[in-house]
């Protein structure tokens, strides 16, 4: 089979045998892809420093038989640079490769939005012009969309009535109004819901004049909805410093058919 090239995101590696690395890449044609790096845990080793996570790179692969083999990697965009040296961009950065990976879909299934939408939000911890929860709550949220999976925020989940509504539930699938309202449903602050639907449309003015307690309740619905859907706990979600605000993720999904919380999410911050 031919080789073949492509534009990539480095979303993590894991040792195989003595030297090589197995590397897992978000590409921009191919979608997800996973490839081994010969030889780059030796120190003579050519583009092993390339492959760094975060490591926006132009890479050439080897169609193997069960997994690809990286022939040639040049670094597009070095954001590990930025990002490595601050706890506070590198966990919020781990988060969105972590996403990236999960609702990238299967193996070799094109997600060209998605692959854009990575690299746009690492540049944007990396530039740091915006603060990293914020980026990363709209990275959530417009990659929910591109799954299908984005919250009800304008309107109510279940009936499509116009908003504003003051309830949320995330098994109801966003906003819900005062007619659809399960019980369980949080009542998020004033404000909760217009943030979360200007990230989502990328008004940063807006997003950036919100105080941080409404910030934390709208972090705390987006991690909730996310990790609903995917049915599992994000590993890097815990590690992000925030002052509580998945205290709405306790409320919405404790309260929800009388379960605990730890059994669809977590509080996570």
């Amino acid at each position: 089979m031919r080789l073949y090239r492509d534009h990539a995101v480095v979303l993590r590696q894991h040792k195989l045998g003595e030297a090589d690395r197995i590397v897992t890449l978000l590409t921009r044609q191919y979608g997800l892809v996973r490839a081994v790096a010969k030889g780059v845990r030796r120190t003579k080793s050519k583009f092993g420093a390339r492959l760094e996570p975060f490591a926006h790179v132009d890479v050439q692969l080897y169609p193997g038989r069960s997994l690809d083999v990286i022939t040639q990697v040049q670094t597009l965009d070095a954001f590990a640079t930025d990002i490595v040296d601050d706890y506070g961009r590198y966990t919020t950065a781990c988060a969105i490769l972590e996403t990236a990976e999960r609702l990238s879909g299967e193996e070799r299934a094109p997600a060209p939005r998605l692959h854009r939408l990575t690299v746009g939000a690492l540049r944007a911890v990396s530039d740091q012009v915006r603060p990293p929860e914020l980026v990363l709550d709209a990275f959530l949220l417009r990659a929910m969309g591109f799954a299908g999976w984005a919250p009800a925020v304008d309107e109510c989940a279940r009936c499509a009535a116009p908003g504003p509504h003051r309830a949320f539930h995330v098994a109801a699938g966003g906003a819900v109004c005062v007619h659809c309202r399960p019980p369980g449903a949080a009542t998020p602050s004033p404000g909760v819901l217009d943030l979360m639907a200007a990230l989502e449309r990328g008004d940063w003015v807006f997003a950036e004049s919100v105080a941080s307690g409404v910030r934390s309740q709208a972090s705390g619905l987006v991690a909730a909805h996310l990790q609903w859907h995917l049915e599992r706990q994000l590993r890097t979600l815990p590690l992000i410093e925030r002052a509580r605000p998945h205290a709405a993720v306790d409320e919405t999904v404790g309260q929800d058919e009388g379960r605990d919380p730890t059994t669809r999410t977590a509080s996570l911050a």
